[in-house]
């Protein structure tokens, strides 16, 4: 038997010579690890539909490139249109799916207008932007795909279905993708954030009852920041993760263990 002797010197988890393509990096987790990643040495494009100056800025402080690309996900095939764009013309190693939206309404009350907004956004721009990347990916033997899931990807939440259905899909396409793609050198993962202080989840914070009884839950004993959801994905874009496929990371402050 042979034995290996792991490297002490962390540099499995170095990103330096990586160019990384960040989804909703305006703000929140996809502020947050953009950043991060730029920390641990790579270069960055940054989409969003909202202004990306301070990201950039921040990648940039760190020594490290960043691109900026204004992108609306719920208009799909312009999605699709500007991820193969961007494919043809930059090598992305790791792509971090992180934009979301989600629609708080009584079941009852949703239309099908309602639920296609989420699924396009959450869903089906996700996939393709990912199938875009994926090809090159493919071509070269190695990648990352980070998608960010949700509690909501194991439970249903209240008032917020189309949220819930489409977070679950992700897990399922998360699973899907890397039983095709790990044969060929590219790791599909999720993290799946716990209660995150984000504009997302402002409208429960608000509610002193509904936000008592969320922190009285998490053993933590508070809400999660976005750089909490940092070190996982670090993690997933590096090659510490190179045996890691289709794996959900839960980053929810030990929500689900109690």
């Amino acid at each position: 038997m042979t034995v290996v002797h792991p490297s002490t010197d962390l540099q499995a988890f170095s990103l330096a010579g990586r160019t990384a393509l960040v989804t909703g990096a305006s703000r929140g987790i996809g502020q947050a690890i953009a950043i991060g990643l730029a920390a641990c040495g790579a270069d960055v494009t940054l989409t969003a539909r909202g202004d990306l100056d301070e990201t950039a800025d921040a990648v940039r402080s760190l020594g490290r490139s960043a691109d900026v690309v204004s992108a609306d996900l719920s208009d799909v095939h312009a999605a699709r249109d500007w991820a193969r764009d961007i494919a043809s013309r930059a090598e992305i190693d790791i792509v971090v799916n992180n934009a979301g939206m989600i629609d708080r309404r009584d079941a009852l009350d949703i239309t099908p207008e309602h639920w296609q907004a989420v699924q396009d956004v959450n869903v089906t721009s996700m996939y393709f932007i990912t199938q875009a990347f994926a090809e090159p990916m493919i071509a070269r033997g190695s990648g990352k795909v980070i998608n960010i899931a949700s509690l909501l990807s194991f439970e249903g939440g209240v008032r917020v279905a189309s949220y819930a259905a489409s977070k679950h899909a992700v897990v399922g396409l998360t699973r899907a993708l890397a039983n095709e793609w790990a044969p060929h050198g590219v790791q599909v993962n999720a993290i799946a954030p716990g209660y995150i202080d984000t504009d997302n989840t402002a409208p429960l914070r608000q509610q002193p009852e509904r936000d008592a009884e969320i922190v009285g839950r998490i053993p933590a004993g508070r809400w999660g920041r976005p750089d909490d959801l940092v070190g996982a994905a670090v993690f997933l874009a590096s090659s510490a993760s190179n045996y890691v496929n289709g794996h959900v990371l839960v980053v929810d402050g030990g929500w689900q263990a109690r």
